[in-house]
């Protein structure tokens, strides 16, 4: 398949050339994460795959498919140094990770659907906004924004589907029916084989789609996120 990657769109990998250092002068190395993105899998060909989620201009992604992802996202989102601010109405579901994520720091908070507050995102402590609101999320009083992104969840498709699809700059899709497969390809664009193949996706596996750019990613727990969330589930 030929990749044809949007700027400013879509899966980054990482960018840089290597470097080298001489080993009296590993002590002073710092490492920052820097624009690469936040680690969300690896691809069919075994590559990493990365969300930019720490933009300088409002991103926003559609994920329809499991909260066991969602919540994934949140956590290495978080682990990177974001802010997360989850708008939900099931905050029972996301007490545990927002207890455990930032080894007691408040790095993930929960709101009330319609109650996130303004987040003063910065280039210095971005923000992602996950939102966890049902088949039929409300516009969100805080929208994506320079240095803060938002993530929406849908757990299947819904009659707002289409549109989150078209104004989304990175749609993620998991399994979903034949039906639920056919019309969201129409949407985004995707090839038959891509459309038969969505009902048939293992837990966690997700097609990512930024224009005419796909990738498949398996998502690649770590012990600590099995430990924590259980292990890759479609549905809860």
């Amino acid at each position: 398949m030929t990749r044809r990657i949007v700027p400013g769109r879509g899966l980054r990998g990482p960018r840089h050339t290597g470097h080298t250092v001489a080993a009296e002068h590993l002590g002073a190395l710092s490492l920052p994460v820097g624009d690469d993105g936040v680690f969300i899998g690896t691809d069919a060909e075994g590559h990493p795959r990365l969300i930019g989620f720490h933009r300088p201009a409002p991103y926003d992604v559609l994920l329809i498919g499991g909260l066991w992802t969602a919540q994934v996202l949140a956590l290495r989102a978080a682990a990177t140094g974001a802010r997360v601010a989850v708008e939900t109405g099931r905050p029972g579901a996301w007490t545990g990770l927002a207890r455990a994520a930032g080894a007691g720091l408040e790095c993930v908070r929960l709101h009330e659907v319609g109650r996130v507050p303004p987040t003063g995102a910065t280039v210095d402590t971005p923000v992602v906004v996950v939102r966890d609101c049902g088949t039929r999320p409300p516009r969100g009083r805080v929208a994506s924004s320079p240095w803060q992104s938002v993530l929406t969840l849908l757990p299947y498709p819904s009659a707002v589907a289409p549109r989150l699809m078209r104004t989304a700059a990175l749609v993620g899709v998991q399994r979903v029916s034949p039906d639920e497969a056919e019309s969201i390809a129409g949407v985004l664009g995707l090839t038959r084989t891509e459309s038969e193949a969505l009902p048939t996706l293992a837990d966690g596996v997700t097609l990512w789609v930024a224009g005419r750019e796909r990738h498949w990613v398996a998502p690649g727990a770590t012990e600590t996120e099995t430990h924590l969330l259980g292990t890759a589930r479609r549905m809860d």
